[in-house]
């Protein structure tokens, strides 16, 4: 019997190395590298050539084609009866993808991908492979959601060489696989989970529905903190990482794209999760904005940039007298790093001393903003609760601040006016590059420069 070979895989990044070493060469990670055994060399060999860059025989083309002579064609979709989903996405399902949907434990995984199989498996053929519960906890799930239940066809089943026989036999359009870290293949000896059995089990499933134009939907766990489980070669081969978010104290939920081959990247679907089951929230910038009657100093609404539209969120700002010797710098939703930044720009361009004071920073509605347009608005929320003076509830700002203390524009500028004067906003301080030349019907757009034009205008 020939002696069973093995690697050692980077649970990072995926770099392979044939002796064990502290550190990654790949990424610099430390203590990431992990025994795996290989398995037969035509297998391997297979494997190698459809899992290293996402590329997969059956669905390339190895004829030579001038690229002025491809077709451009609309890849047509399929609609996941979600808008918010479909705006995730890009515009729908593309048969032929493989969308890896994670989060935590409790967001809601299995009942969006339940839900959207219940609803697509009344038009059009859809297999549910569950690998974590029984038959009879999905049913139980359905009568809860009181979902259409007629036509779904569900596969209680682990093996990835019985699904995709039974795949084979059944050509779904659709195929749902709960979840990827509970699949092994037979010719593995790891454990399902691992950095093996993760790739290798993707890959097969993926090259399935290259071949197929299938629609191969994936449920991925996230570790403690935060990212994607298994391997980081299982984010390359996919064509979609979707990543739900929200705390188990909130019943809201945002579905975040993080890699997107057929749309945008950075897109945000909101949804509630709710007795019977996930419902889409048409206006996020509704529920993110209930306020209180009496405005409190510290509290300012912002316009940020979600993908392709706009959302307005409220942030607050607490600033209190630190016993410290160094006082504390809390951001929630936002980057601490930045807040930090921000507070010295405050104090060198607009005269405003911070240093001893604790700054707690909170964006409300569970939102994490990740552009740089918050800025003006949270230097604005710092000095509203540090003079003890509110801010006048029909207020809106967005900008980013430099280091010199420059307001800078930043983009889609138009669409953020227009869109906090639909929700009655009457006033909006703005940097100048952002200024429009007509400002909408009852709305005063005060453009600004630096740092201390902002503050005089308050």
């Amino acid at each position: 019997m020939a002696k069973a070979k093995s690697a050692f895989v980077c649970t990072e990044c995926g770099a392979e190395y044939r002796k064990w070493q502290g550190q990654c060469s790949a990424c610099q990670e430390w203590n990431t590298l992990s025994e795996v055994r290989l398995s037969s060399p035509a297998r391997s060999g297979t494997s190698a050539g459809t899992s290293g860059r996402g590329g997969y025989s059956g669905s390339l083309s190895t004829e030579v084609i001038d690229l002025a002579n491809v077709d451009l064609s609309e890849v047509p979709r399929l609609s996941s009866t979600f808008a918010e989903f479909d705006r995730v996405l890009g515009g729908g399902l593309v048969p032929g993808s493989a969308v890896l949907l994670g989060g935590h434990p409790g967001a809601g995984k299995s009942t969006l991908l339940l839900q959207t199989a219940c609803k697509l498996a009344q038009q059009r053929s859809v297999l549910y492979v569950t690998g974590e519960e029984s038959l009879s906890q999905v049913a139980m799930r359905a009568h809860r959601l009181q979902l259409p239940t007629q036509g779904l066809k569900m596969l209680a089943e682990t093996s990835i060489e019985t699904i995709l026989a039974v795949a084979e036999r059944e050509r779904p359009e659709v195929l749902v696989i709960d979840s990827i870290q509970t699949m092994h293949l037979e010719d593995i000896s790891s454990a399902p989970g691992g950095v093996a059995q993760v790739r290798e089990s993707a890959a097969a499933l993926t090259r399935f529905a290259k071949q197929s134009n299938t629609v191969l939907l994936l449920v991925g766990h996230v570790t403690k903190d935060g990212t994607l489980a298994g391997p980081k070669v299982l984010e390359h081969m996919i064509d979609a990482s979707l990543l739900l978010e929200g705390g188990a104290d909130s019943r809201f939920r945002t579905l975040r794209g993080q890699k997107n081959r057929f749309g945008a990247v950075n897109e945000l679907g909101v949804f509630a999760m709710l007795e019977h089951g996930m419902k889409e929230v048409k206006n996020p910038s509704a529920i993110f904005l209930s306020r209180q009657q009496e405005q409190a100093a510290g509290s300012l609404v912002m316009v940020v940039w979600e993908g392709t539209r706009p959302i307005l969120v409220e942030v607050q700002a607490l600033l209190d007298e630190s016993a410290l010797g160094n006082p504390r710098r809390v951001a929630v939703g936002l980057d601490a790093n930045r807040l930090s930044m921000l507070l010295a720009v405050l104090h060198r361009h607009g005269g405003l001393f911070t240093g001893d004071q604790d700054v707690f920073l909170n964006v409300v509605g569970g939102v994490k903003v990740l552009e740089t347009s918050a800025d003006l608005a949270v230097l604005l929320a710092v000095v509203s609760s540090l003079q003890g003076r509110a801010l006048p509830r029909e207020l809106v700002v967005f900008g980013e601040v430099g280091l010199s203390g420059e307001i800078r524009p930043v983009p889609s500028g138009q669409e953020r006016i227009v869109e906090a004067a639909k929700h009655g906003f009457t006033r909006a301080i703005v940097p100048r590059g952002n200024a429009p030349k007509t400002s909408p019907q009852g709305m005063e757009v005060v453009p600004v420069d630096k740092l201390s034009d902002a503050l005089e205008v308050l």
